[in-house]
């Protein structure tokens, strides 16, 4: 935990503090960012108060009174339920404006974690709960250089499964065995674990009327055989196993046949411009040195595809912040699911991948890169990026 900085951006942003609170481990943002342990045993509430200026303060109960020993700061200790509601009262002090891994009409779930008993209380004390969503992307999901090399290590994984899984489905429909979903997503894996990379689930492999599903997973008894002729989609996404890794996610198309029709071709181009359109906003604001909200570059993108015909088919949000998690807490490109107007700032890594799901006509189109912007100000994309359907027969 860096506290200056923390106390400088409190400040910069007109706070009287920022007011870490958590009960059974819940909240994985406060442990991230004050390196809590979240391995031993949490049964009591505890709260970490960092204010603008001066020193931290930690509230503790008797029978866990080690739970904020490695942080800075003076300690209280409460046990009857009164005395933390005092010594809490006293800790904040003067305080009006305090974040809290709060948001408003919980327009932002990623953060919106402490619960609305808490959120009472404070206000009981006349004090304005402020969204600590800004602070939580500043100190929570910025990226530092070795944290995007891993996910460029991931990235590189994720190409050699999605190169290698096209030629496999390309020759299993030569000799004849056409693979089901299921199949392709197991070779997958086992290419995963060869390169020690890990995910809690995934990869997506879905042909026609299963890729008009966003979040398909095939399984032993839903996966369709592949044939000549299928649209095929593979979302894939993993992160070295090593503790820190950053996560990387893409997806690709490919048609199993010689030729890609041009009518699938043509869709695909419509999200592949819109893929391109969002990344053009943000090389441009950031080599204009202006602000940028994510609500604004999904505006970008999904103004393709409105005007191409197909919005109503566009059915989530552009994209997602990259972390340690695969969707992280960061700002999320979105002005469909919410309006997130978080500020993209350097060191954030997040998703680009609009989507055309027609479940009418059994298709489903995607196309996914990861942009990393570095703290100078650099928009990066790892790994190659797709633009035409890949014809696996060819």
């Amino acid at each position: 935990m860096d506290l200056k900085a923390i106390q400088t951006a409190l400040q910069a942003a007109g706070l009287d503090g920022w007011l870490f609170y958590d009960f059974h481990n819940r909240d994985a943002i406060a442990a991230r960012i004050l390196n809590m342990d979240t391995h031993r045993f949490a049964s009591r509430r505890w709260f970490y108060y960092i204010p603008a200026q001066g020193e931290p303060q930690k509230l503790v109960h008797r029978i866990e009174p080690w739970r904020c020993d490695h942080l800075p700061g003076a300690k209280h200790i409460y046990l009857p339920w009164e005395e933390q509601h005092e010594l809490l009262r006293r800790m904040l002090g003067d305080a009006k404006r305090v974040a809290m891994q709060y948001s408003p009409g919980n327009a932002i779930p990623y953060v919106s974690i402490v619960d609305g008993g808490t959120i009472d209380l404070l206000r009981s004390f006349g004090i304005e709960v402020i969204s600590s969503a800004d602070l939580v992307g500043q100190f929570e999901a910025h990226l530092t250089m070795a944290d995007w090399e891993s996910h460029k290590e991931a990235m590189e994984v994720l190409h050699i499964a999605k190169n290698a899984a096209f030629a496999e489905v390309g020759r299993l429909i030569r000799t004849g065995v056409p693979p089901r979903e299921i199949e392709i997503h197991n070779f997958m894996n086992d290419i995963f674990r060869k390169h020690d990379l890990t995910a809690l689930d995934g990869p997506i492999v879905a042909v026609n009327e299963h890729a008009a599903d966003p979040h398909f997973e095939p399984t032993e008894e839903n996966s369709h055989t592949m044939k000549e002729g299928d649209l095929l989609l593979i979302d894939l996404w993993g992160k070295k196993s090593r503790p820190g890794s950053i996560y990387a996610d893409i997806t690709w198309m490919g048609y199993i046949g010689t030729q890609v029709p041009q009518a699938l071709e043509d869709t695909f181009q419509v999200i592949r411009r819109a893929r391109d359109a969002a990344v053009a906003i943000v090389r441009d604001r950031f080599a204009a040195n202006q602000p940028l909200h994510g609500w604004e570059v999904d505006d970008a993108c999904r103004k393709v595809v409105v005007d191409a015909g197909y919005g109503s088919y566009f059915t989530h949000r552009t994209g997602h912040n990259i972390g340690e998690e695969v969707h992280g807490n960061g700002v999320h490109i979105d002005n469909l699911e919410t309006r997130d107007e978080r500020l993209i700032i350097p060191g954030t890594c997040f998703s680009v991948e609009p989507g055309i799901y027609m479940p009418e006509k059994k298709l489903g189109f995607r196309t996914e890169i990861d942009v990393f912007v570095t703290d100078e100000g650099e928009v990066t994309i790892a790994g190659a990026v797709q633009e035409k359907i890949v014809p696996l027969l060819a």
